[in-house]
């Protein structure tokens, strides 16, 4: 009996405060978002061409369709009514509302202003294999895992803002086929983004309550981190180094395309 106390009361003195829980997890997120990541600073930068864009908005698509799919196997095992309230809003703002068309629509804007017939992106045939591997195997790891871990996987939120500000200003000014309605997706999810963010932040700073809890928090920041990077590794592989897998979309501009040779 003492012993079990003595380690409970070791447990408890490793506890990250809530100023030292939050500042490891922006931390890790300074360090692993994809906002560092090469493809992006090469899209925001406007070195790419029209069917590296077109490749990078058919591989998001994936993960835009995917994420009310995600969030509602984590409703499923909400038992609390105003946890799921606020969650369900996350579903809505995608899908949409009545009076708002949601995320989903938005990203056709996207993908009609660049040109990719609208069928063949709901179709998802062009995704690359890497994609569909990252993505699916976030859906599963919500599922999968406690629910402390599948709500905080989307501490992504935090980090989310600054690129999608970055991504407006400089799509918007690099390139003459982006317009305001083309990132219509993005200037939503700014204030989106931040509300999400900060009531997830809260969430697991009210939740995690022991250490382990805390690390456990920590490796879902970092596998989250790990599924949008690879996204973009897979869009570096296939349409800048030009290693294009079998049945994935090839652009029409394909042999014009930016590489870090050009």
């Amino acid at each position: 009996m003492k012993n079990n106390l003595a380690e409970k009361k070791l447990i408890n003195n490793n506890v990250l405060t809530k100023e030292e829980f939050e500042l490891r997890l922006r931390r890790i997120g300074k360090y692993r978002y994809h906002d560092n990541c090469r493809f992006h600073h090469l899209l925001h930068s406007g070195k790419l061409n029209k069917g590296q864009v077109q490749a990078w908005a058919i591989n998001r698509y994936y993960y835009q369709i995917n994420i009310s799919i995600k969030d509602s196997a984590l409703m499923s095992r909400i038992k609390d009514p105003s946890l799921r309230r606020v969650w369900i809003k996350r579903i809505l703002d995608h899908d949409g509302r009545k009076d708002d068309e949601g995320g989903i629509e938005r990203w056709y804007k996207l993908t009609d202003g660049l040109g990719i017939d609208r069928d063949y992106v709901k179709s998802t045939n062009g995704v690359l294999p890497a994609t569909k591997f990252a993505v699916d195997s976030y859906v599963n790891f919500v599922k999968d895992k406690t629910l402390l871990e599948g709500v905080t996987s989307s501490l992504t939120e935090l980090f989310a803002p600054k690129i999608h500000k970055e991504r407006i200003s400089g799509m918007l000014e690099n390139y003459n086929f982006i317009n305001d309605e083309t990132m219509a997706y993005f200037k939503k999810r700014v204030d989106q983004a931040t509300d999400d963010a900060d009531f997830v932040l809260n969430y697991a700073l009210q939740n995690a309550t022991i250490r382990s809890e805390q690390d456990a928090v920590c490796e879902a920041l970092k596998f989250k981190t790990d599924v949008l990077w690879v996204m973009q590794d897979a869009l570096y592989h296939s349409y800048i180094n030009g290693h294009v897998p079998p049945d994935a979309f090839m652009p029409k501009d394909f042999d014009d395309r930016y590489t870090e040779d050009n």
